[in-house]
C-alpha cells in the first residue's frame, strides 16, 4: 500500500471507534441507568485509549510526510492529508495516560453534574470539576507547546481549526459594545407594542414530540439514519448514518422544546449531508464547530423563527394543541419566538441576549484555563459577570454556573463557537436568500428545499475540504462580517 492508502485505512478504523463512542455517549445521556456509570466510564476510557494509540502510532508521522510530498493526489486527497495531520498533531501532543485519566474524570463528573444541577449543589460537584479542569490545563499546556500557541488557543483549535482568541477577543469586544444599547432599545420597542397573547397549556409531551417529528421531516431529516430522544441537555450526537438528536420537554411551554428540536435538526442535517464519498475520512467531517453551530442556527433562528415559516407553522400548532383565538395567529407566535428577555439560561435565550451568555462563558473559561482564577470562585464570578452583561443575577447556581454540561463534559474552548456560529448563520442565510429568491417563500409553505439545497451544495457537501474562512468566502463572497449579524438583529427586532 502507498502511504496515503495506509493513512486512509487507519483513519477509517479511528472513525469506527468514534462511531462506537458516539453511541455510548448518547446512551449515557438518554437511557443508561445510573448504576452503570462506573462500568460505562471504564468502557469509554478504554476505547479512548485505543483510539489514541491508533492515532499516535509512530508510523503515521512517516506516512504523513510521504503522502504530503506525493504528486499524484487530487485536491480532496491533499485536503484529507492536511486534516489527518491536524488530528495527529493534537493527539501526539497528549500522552495516553492523560487521555485515559481525562476520560474517566469526565465520565464521573458528567454523572455528578446531573445531580448537582438538580440539587443546586456546586460545592458537591467542585472536587470532580476541579479534577477535570486540572487535566484540561495539562492537556492545554501539552498541546500549546506542540502548536506554538497559548494554552487556551490550543484547546480552541480542536473545536475551531485555526481559531485564535486574539481575533475572538476583538469580535466579542465589538459585540459587547453593541449589545447593551441594542438590547435596551429592543426591549423598549417591544414594550411599546400591545402585550403578547399568552399560549395556554398544558401541552402534552406526546403532541410536542409529534409536531417536532413533523417539522424535522419538513426540514429534511432522514429518519432512516437518525432519531429523536430526550436528555437533560439537548444535543446532537450518535454516529455516521445514525445521527441522534435530543430535546427536553415542558408541558407548560411547548415553544422551547420545539425550537430545541429544530436547532438540533440543523446540526443533524449537516451530519447527514456530509460528502458520502469521504465517509470515515477527516476531510469528510464537518468543518469545525462554528460552521456546525451556524447550521443549527440557520434552521432554528434564521428560518424557523422567521415570519415566513411561522405563517405555515401556526395553523399546524393551533390544530395540534386545539388552540383558539388571536394567541395562535402567526403574528403572535412570531412575537413569542422573537421576544427579547434578560434571562438566566443560555439555551432558552433569544438572539439578542444569547451572545452575552457566550461572552460570559468565554471570558470565564479562558481565565480558568490560564490560571487567572480558581474554580471555587466561579459562582461569584459568574453571577457578577452576568449582572454586568445581562443585568440579571442568578438566585441559584442551577440557574448560573451549573446550567451547562460542557465543562463537566471536558469541552473547554468550545463556547465561543456558539456566537461565531450565529454570525456565520446570518451571513450564510443572507447569501442563500440573495442566491435564491424562493428561500423565504418556500418556508411559508413548509418547503425547506431552496434553503437546504443551497446549504448542501455550499456547506454540507464540502466537508472539511476548505478552511473555515475559505469556505465562508466561497459561499458568501466575503470573510466573517459582524455587520451582517448586526443588520439581521436590527431588522428583526427593531423594524416592525
Amino acid at each position: 500500500m502507498s502511504a496515503y492508502q495506509e493513512l486512509t485505512r487507519r483513519f477509517a478504523r479511528l472513525s469506527a471507534i468514534d462511531n462506537a463512542l458516539g453511541i455510548l455517549h448518547w446512551d449515557q445521556e438518554t437511557t443508561m441507568p445510573e448504576g452503570a456509570s462506573e462500568t460505562r466510564g471504564e468502557a469509554l476510557a478504554t476505547l479512548s485509549v485505543l483510539r489514541h494509540e491508533l492515532l499516535v502510532d509512530p508510523r503515521i508521522g512517516d506516512w504523513l510526510d510521504e503522502a504530503g510530498s506525493a504528486d499524484d493526489l487530487d485536491d480532496w486527497q491533499r485536503a484529507n492529508v492536511r486534516e489527518m495531520r491536524r488530528l495527529w498533531v493534537h493527539a501526539t501532543a497528549v500522552p495516553a495516560d492523560l487521555v485515559e485519566a481525562s476520560s474517566k474524570a469526565v465520565s464521573r463528573c458528567e454523572i455528578a453534574w446531573r445531580a448537582a444541577r438538580r440539587d443546586n449543589d456546586f460545592p458537591g460537584l467542585l472536587p470532580l470539576l476541579e479534577e477535570v479542569l486540572r487535566l484540561q490545563r495539562e492537556t492545554a499546556r501539552a498541546k500549546a507547546e506542540r502548536l506554538g500557541v497559548s494554552p487556551y488557543d490550543a484547546l480552541l483549535d480542536y473545536y475551531e481549526p485555526g481559531g485564535r482568541s486574539e481575533r475572538i477577543d476583538a469580535i466579542f469586544e465589538d459585540l459587547a459594545g453593541f449589545l447593551p444599547d441594542f438590547i435596551e432599545t429592543a426591549l423598549s420597542h417591544q414594550a411599546a407594542r400591545p402585550p403578547i397573547e399568552p399560549l395556554s397549556g398544558p401541552f402534552p409531551v406526546e403532541i410536542q414530540r409529534e409536531i417536532g417529528i413533523r417539522f424535522m421531516a419538513a426540514a429534511g431529516f432522514d429518519f432512516n439514519r437518525g432519531r429523536l430522544d430526550v436528555s437533560v441537555h439537548p444535543f446532537c450526537g450518535g454516529a455516521e448514518d445514525d445521527v441522534r438528536i435530543t430535546t427536553r420537554y415542558d408541558e407548560s411551554d411547548f415553544t422551547s422544546a420545539l425550537m430545541g428540536v429544530l436547532h438540533e435538526t440543523g446540526h443533524a442535517l449537516y451530519e447527514q449531508g456530509r460528502p458520502a464519498g469521504w465517509k470515515g475520512q477527516p476531510v469528510g467531517a464537518a468543518r469545525g464547530m462554528s460552521l456546525h453551530e451556524s447550521q443549527s442556527l440557520i434552521i432554528e433562528m434564521q428560518a424557523c423563527r422567521s415570519r415566513a415559516f411561522l405563517e405555515w407553522a401556526a395553523p399546524i400548532l393551533r390544530e395540534a394543541f386545539r388552540g383558539e383565538g388571536p394567541a395562535w395567529s402567526a403574528d403572535n407566535l412570531y412575537r413569542h419566538y422573537t421576544r427579547v428577555e434578560r434571562g438566566f439560561i443560555r439555551v432558552d435565550a433569544d438572539e439578542a441576549t444569547y451572545p452575552a451568555h457566550v461572552i460570559l462563558r468565554y471570558r470565564l473559561e479562558k481565565a480558568l484555563i490560564q490560571g487567572e482564577m480558581e474554580l471555587a470562585d466561579l459562582p461569584a464570578a459568574w453571577n457578577g459577570l452576568m449582572e454586568e452583561l445581562l443585568g440579571v443575577r442568578p438566585p441559584t447556581d442551577t440557574l448560573g454556573c451549573l446550567q451547562d454540561i460542557h465543562w463537566p463534559g471536558g469541552a473547554w474552548g468550545y463556547f465561543p463557537t456558539y456566537t461565531l456560529g450565529a454570525m456565520t448563520a446570518a451571513q450564510l442565510f443572507d447569501a442563500a436568500c440573495r442566491a435564491d429568491g424562493d428561500v423565504l417563500p418556500g418556508l411559508s409553505r413548509g418547503d425547506f428545499q431552496p434553503l437546504t439545497g443551497w446549504l448542501r451544495e455550499h456547506i454540507h457537501s464540502q466537508g472539511s475540504r476548505w478552511s473555515s474562512e475559505e469556505l465562508l468566502i466561497r459561499a458568501t463572497g466575503r470573510p466573517l462580517d459582524a455587520e451582517v449579524f448586526k443588520h439581521h438583529l436590527r431588522t428583526r427586532y427593531l423594524d416592525d
